[in-house]
């Protein structure tokens, strides 16, 4: 069994980046710039906010956010959007997920420049991937193949299985794993036995927010297995959606929680940003 450091790929990254926005600094005086927008005071959403921004300026990126408090109107974010969306120095425009419930999410997404989406949730550049053009991908799903990449996992010929079913991760990361001539299954909250499918499974993906959904039985020897779910115990701990203790014995390869998936999201997303400004008109 192979632990994937999420941690140290992600460093790895994000030294890269801030290599190649050094040289597009000076080869085209062009400074990537991401502007973020963020409403109401949930805490998780602060402290990811807070990461994206300190990642950001180690790597060289401008970046700003928006800080608006949980009363504001949908017409006052769209146009905040507008404006961002016409400012030649942004680069990146991310709307920190969730919105008050007042506010028509899908409505906030699709007005984002699909030139700007830089994390990949706008229908154009979700298209685009389904099709396998290039595009804009969510930054969790292309962390997780930046991870298979860099450890020689190659899904083609395989058989996944994606546990979850979300715009945001789910959906793209079987578009990602099908691009890349995996077989792929889906799997949700009504699916009937959710372990005849996960056993199946020479890659399991799982990103559904239920600590210990994933079990022992439920894993395939020698599978790999990539824990995307993120769930706070009593205790304050961080786990994932796999019971990481007793599965990971039966993987060739698994990702922990925290230092797997989580660094490799934000990497991502400066990734994104740095594509974005170098595909400036």
């Amino acid at each position: 069994m192979q632990i994937i450091d999420g941690k140290r790929l992600a460093k790895e990254i994000r030294e890269e980046i801030a290599k190649e926005v050094e040289t597009l600094k000076k080869e085209r005086d062009i400074t990537p710039g991401l502007a973020v927008i963020l409403v109401g005071d949930d805490p998780a959403s602060h402290a990811y906010v807070k990461m994206k921004a300190k990642a950001c300026k180690e790597a060289g990126i401008y970046s700003i956010t928006h800080e608006m408090p949980e009363s504001i109107s949908q017409s006052e974010i769209e146009e905040t959007i507008l404006m961002m969306n016409k400012n030649p120095n942004i680069d990146g425009i991310l709307v920190q997920l969730p919105l008050p419930s007042h506010i028509d999410t899908t409505k906030i997404l699709e007005l984002i420049d699909p030139k700007k989406d830089v994390d990949g949730f706008h229908a154009y550049n979700f298209g685009r991937l389904m099709t396998g053009l290039d595009g804009f991908v969510p930054c969790t799903p292309l962390g997780v193949m930046e991870m298979l990449e860099a450890y020689g996992i190659d899904p083609k010929g395989k058989d996944a299985c994606v546990v979850g079913a979300s715009n945001i991760v789910g959906k793209p990361m079987a578009a990602l794993l099908l691009n890349a001539f995996a077989t792929v299954d889906i799997c949700h909250i009504y699916t009937k036995d959710l372990a005849a499918h996960t056993k199946r499974a020479d890659i399991l993906v799982v990103g559904v927010g239920k600590a210990g959904l994933i079990t022992e039985e439920m894993v395939k020897e020698g599978a790999v297995v990539i824990d995307i779910g993120i769930n706070r115990l009593e205790d304050g701990s961080l786990v994932g959606d796999v019971d990481y203790e007793n599965v990971a014995p039966k993987c060739s390869y698994i990702t922990p929680v925290p230092g797997g998936v989580g660094p490799m999201t934000i990497a991502m997303l400066l990734k994104n940003t740095l594509k974005a400004a170098k595909e400036r008109a």
